[in-house]
């Protein structure tokens, strides 16, 4: 019965005109100008301000040219090392000599460069076609070093020319000595493979562990010089290490890509 009375007096009075108004808290319009204000920054923001990001890659120091694996081209015992391992050597210049039914038979260089790894030793048998040496496309030990690195094929599009980059050089502590400046010299128009690549580097194990996760593509890096350090290169410590870097050292590299707005991202 008593439920039935309120029912009752609701109907007869139903907008209740006679009750005063009550207005949000203070507490509560404090809050709503706040959300304003930040959605108002927020959207500023987003058509005004810019992002940058980088892309990260591994790579190798090395020379423009690159490298090859020098094979022998008879089969026999190695009798004698005629270079060592660091050495300049002209185009066509004896490596090693090889006993063969016919006598001793001299491998030779096929371009000139740098013997960086000496396979073969005195003693060991060879077979035609097996790899004795890697040798470093080079004319002279003062060619400078770039940087190659190897970016998946999704990543090399958005790659500007002319991008700073600055790389970690794994034989470097970055703690102490910090990372080594450069720029996008140039990015490779389609992926390459890793036959490519090993032909490039003349490191086989290198070319599977850079293609791992499918063809990459090339990113040539052009190393900033300075008359300042032991290297001869730029850094971003004052110095740098006090010694020279050398080609073959494993790279990690960080492009710094174009600076973008956030609405881009949001808009198609």
């Amino acid at each position: 019965m008593q439920f039935r009375q309120k029912a009752l007096s609701k109907l007869q009075s139903p907008e209740e005109l006679d009750l005063p108004v009550r207005f949000a808290r203070p507490q509560g319009r404090l809050v709503l100008a706040v959300t304003v204000v930040v959605m108002a920054a927020a959207g500023f923001w987003a058509f005004t301000g810019t992002v940058s990001s980088k892309l990260t890659a591994p790579g190798i120091l090395t020379h423009a040219d690159g490298s090859y694996v020098l094979q022998s081209p008879v089969a026999g015992q190695v009798t004698g090392i005629l270079a060592e391992e660091g050495q300049l050597l002209a185009a066509g210049a004896p490596l090693l000599n090889v006993r063969t039914e016919q006598g001793d038979r001299p491998v030779r260089v096929v371009t000139a460069g740098r013997l960086t790894t000496l396979v073969a030793k005195v003693g060991s048998v060879v077979t035609t076609g097996a790899d004795v040496a890697t040798v470093e496309r080079v004319q002279d030990p003062e060619d400078p070093l770039v940087a190659v690195l190897y970016v998946p094929g999704a990543g090399g599009a958005a790659i500007p020319v002319g991008a700073a980059v600055d790389l970690s050089v794994q034989s470097v502590p970055q703690q102490q000595f910090g990372m080594l400046r450069g720029r996008v010299k140039a990015v490779g128009r389609a992926p390459q493979t890793q036959a490519q690549i090993s032909g490039f580097l003349g490191d086989g194990v290198l070319a599977e562990q850079f293609s791992r996760h499918g063809s990459p593509i090339a990113v040539l890096v052009q190393l900033e010089r300075s008359s300042a350090t032991k290297s001869g290169y730029r850094w971003s410590s004052a110095d740098g290490p006090p010694y020279a870097v050398d080609s073959t050292t494993p790279v990690t590299g960080a492009v710094h890509l174009a600076a973008r707005r956030p609405v881009d991202w949001l808009l198609p």
